[in-house]
């Protein structure tokens, strides 16, 4: 048996737990088992579009108390379920909740843990054998988990979302969560995405900035470029750290990693530390006035020239092509 963790972002189910569901649909089809999902407060449009990813079940937990995402009880709450479905393999996003229960529950059943995954696994009789990558982004290691219970958490935006007409059985929790002594407090914060505020580790197309930009004060070219785009904002760490922008954006090997489609740098030097988040795009352009840059080296495209002057023309050319579509 086959056990995929959800969430659900801003009323959606979100595309990092599409892809899980897709990813423990693949392993199930390979080895001859199903595959159940866990909903934690969904309602049924959301369940249906568990169901069209490849859900065969999905266990619903409805519980104002993990609202919070205590990881403990987060933990907890899936190890029952776990247990009670006979779960062997168990997948989770590697996302923020991931990374904090799927370590917890590895020790809570004893099962060997891969993070970061960016691969279907190869079977080889009671082993899964993992692909991630290592050396930040500069290699791939193949894991082999050989415990009883095996635990995988996928890279988001690493594999494909695919729906189809399945339909899942519904069946509610009946376990027991136990109120931790920590209490956890929500606070909704507005957004500094833009193009639908779409989460930095989901997002398809990234517009970042660095220190080219002079300071905080010449951000709204960026932030309209991404507009135009449909794309959410990022940013170096120099400029997280000076506070121009939100940490939340900072991309890079000590901030958000990320895999979009389309990465577009301006002003960033490209400095190994930052390479690390961002080399798994799948195209990257750069706009940088400094042509010994390093990221030129790593970029698919590159524009030498000042983002003051580049990034307005580039914003009315999306604007003529886009009026000349309509």
């Amino acid at each position: 048996m086959i056990l995929v963790y959800t969430e659900i972002n801003k009323g959606k189910v979100k595309k990092a737990s599409l892809e899980a569901i897709n990813y423990g649909a693949k392993i199930a089809e390979l080895t001859n088992s199903s595959i159940t999902a866990i909903a934690i407060n969904a309602d049924a449009a959301q369940l249906e579009e568990m169901g069209k990813a490849g859900a065969k079940k999905i266990v619903t937990v409805n519980n104002e108390s993990l609202i919070g995402l205590d990881s403990m009880l987060l933990s907890s709450t899936v190890e029952q379920i776990a247990k009670a479905e006979g779960s062997k393999i168990i997948v989770f996003s590697f996302d923020i909740t991931g990374k904090a229960v799927a370590p917890r529950l590895s020790a809570r059943l004893k099962a060997g843990l891969v993070a970061g995954a960016v691969d279907y696994p190869t079977i080889n009789g009671n082993s899964l054998e993992v692909s991630k990558n290592v050396f930040s982004g500069k290699a791939t290691a193949v894991y082999s988990i050989n415990s009883d219970v095996k635990i995988i958490s996928l890279l988001p935006n690493s594999f494909p979302v695919k729906l189809g007409e399945n339909t899942a059985t519904i069946v509610d929790f009946s376990g027991n969560i136990n109120l931790s002594s920590t209490r956890i407090v929500v606070k909704e914060k507005k957004s500094n995405d833009v193009g639908g505020m779409i989460p930095l580790p989901e997002a398809e197309l990234v517009v970042s900035a660095g220190r080219g930009m002079k300071g905080p004060e010449n951000w709204g070219m960026i932030e309209e470029l991404a507009n135009q785009l449909r794309a959410t904002t990022a940013c170096s760490r120099p400029v997280a750290d000076m506070h121009w922008r939100p940490h939340h954006e900072h991309v890079g090997q000590t901030g958000v990693a990320i895999r979009p489609n389309l990465y577009i740098a301006i002003g960033i030097s490209g400095a190994i530390q930052h390479l690390a988040g961002v080399n798994g795009s799948k195209t990257i352009v750069v706009i940088n006035s400094d042509k010994d840059a390093p990221f030129f080296k790593s970029a698919d495209y590159g524009i030498l020239g000042d983002a003051f002057t580049i990034v307005p023309k580039l914003v009315e050319s999306i604007k003529k092509f886009k009026a000349n579509q309509n």
